[in-house]
């Protein structure tokens, strides 16, 4: 495929599809981006503003101490139009990155419009393009392209609902009280955190007193036919031994636990191919995301640990990546369709963004008939693309950056977390730019 023959279609106006749309016309290709708002709105969107923030104003930690941060200097460093608009629409915040709101989503909107090799187009799209497209038409894409979508994936690797329990980097888990087994065996690959009556008592009594997360009034109505999955402090409050005869159920662990039946068992699940992420079963929550770690810090083996992700409960389509993509965020049989943003299955404002960038690229190396470019697994971006594709298709769930994600360093272990963040983003920024120098090609100055 020659760069001179197509016009790359671009579905979706938010932070992935407009980042996409940039990067592509940067590099001289010509861009259709279509935006169906403001002629079909969301139940979510205000207005009709391109990059348009709808949760949130807040991009995350800045300092390379934290991963957010890490991931801010990767994109800063491709030239994200993104990041561009985010410093000169920023607002005082701590070491936050934030946003004015209707500023930044105005200068992204003006950006995109006024690029002379982007066709903006204010209508919906409903059909998969057979010319090289781009879809990022995020969480809340239209019921017609979700259709689409099915048709594409099969509709079992098409999720519409969010309902997520916590992950935690299992190399903060206190093994000291837990053990690994199966039920009823002694032998087994779950991490089990047992409590006694003490303990546990009080975990259910701040649980069911924890605040909880506001949703939105559509999410709201459509979750109540959404039984499959409940909250845990939705069961935790049918009665204070309800847990102990759900996920909390201490039967079957004598034989593993020094001969003793726990008062309650918290159990924790493989969620990576490489063991370094863990769920914890069952406990899918709507709590705030503060409170899910003053809470679940309650249970003894967890009182350390590092929550790489929050729980979550509202609506969010995405694909089950590692099914469906090929680790270049192209849909397996079609060599010039890529899927960014949350819907590829990563979760967060610039998460989104870094897969816009890289399918920009990729599509670049398609046009251009490069070889396909491979983003090092060291950086934040490769990483989530590593995330994409050796997830466990299972249990997958759309993920965030986070050092459970990233190659380890190495045997030496790095306690204080300001500092391993430090050393992984010194790790990776070096990788990021062997990578940029080595494929020169595909990266304008």
């Amino acid at each position: 495929m020659s760069q001179t023959c197509k016009t790359v279609t671009v579905a979706g106006g938010g932070l992935s599809g407009s980042e996409a749309a940039w990067q592509l016309a940067r590099r001289g290709v010509k861009v259709r981006l279509y935006e169906m708002r403001p002629n079909k709105m969301t139940p979510a969107h205000e207005t009709g503003l391109l990059g348009e923030l709808v949760c949130s104003n807040s991009l995350g930690g800045e300092k390379t101490t934290t991963t957010a941060g890490i991931l801010k200097a990767e994109l800063s460093r491709m030239g994200s139009l993104i990041m561009e608009c985010a410093e000169r629409s920023r607002v005082p915040a701590g070491n936050a990155l934030a946003v004015d709101r209707e500023g930044f989503a105005a200068m992204i909107d003006e950006k995109i419009s006024n690029h002379p090799n982007i066709e903006l187009v204010r209508e919906e799209l409903t059909e998969l393009p057979e010319e090289p497209a781009i879809i990022a038409t995020g969480p809340l894409t239209s019921a017609a392209m979700a259709e689409k979508l099915a048709s594409l994936t099969g509709e079992e690797f098409l999720y519409f609902y969010d309902a997520v329990a916590p992950i935690v980097d299992v190399s903060t888990v206190d093994m000291t009280k837990a053990f690994k087994a199966n039920r009823y065996g002694d032998e087994g690959d779950y991490i089990n955190c047992p409590m006694n009556e003490e303990e546990y008592k009080i975990f259910w009594r701040e649980l069911v007193n924890a605040e909880t997360a506001p949703r939105h009034d559509f999410e709201v109505e459509q979750m109540r036919h959404f039984d499959g999955c409940l909250p845990v402090e939705v069961i935790a409050k049918r009665g204070e031994q309800t847990l102990l005869f759900g996920p909390l159920r201490p039967v079957g662990f004598e034989a593993a636990n020094r001969g003793e039946t726990p008062y309650a068992v918290v159990q924790l699940r493989q969620d990576n191919s490489e063991g370094t992420l863990f769920n914890i079963v069952g406990f899918q929550t709507n709590l705030k995301w503060g409170e899910q770690e003053r809470v679940f810090r309650l249970i003894p083996a967890l009182r350390g640990a590092e929550f790489v992700r929050k729980g979550v409960m509202h609506r969010n389509l995405f694909v089950c990546a590692p099914r469906v993509l090929d680790g270049c965020l192209r849909f397996n049989g079609r060599e010039a369709l890529y899927i960014a943003g949350q819907a590829s299955g990563v979760e967060g404002y610039l998460e989104s963004t870094a897969t816009g960038l890289a399918a920009a690229v990729f599509a670049y190396a398609q046009l251009r008939g490069e070889a396909m470019p491979e983003f090092p697994k060291e950086t934040a971006v490769g990483s989530l693309l590593n995330y994409l594709r050796t997830a466990l298709p299972e249990s997958f769930q759309p993920m965030n950056v986070n050092l459970g994600i990233f190659p380890r360093l190495g045997k030496k272990k790095i306690r204080k977390r300001t500092e391993r963040c430090e050393a992984y983003a010194r790790r990776s920024l070096e990788a990021l730019g062997r990578f940029i120098e080595e494929r020169a090609e595909l990266f304008p100055a």
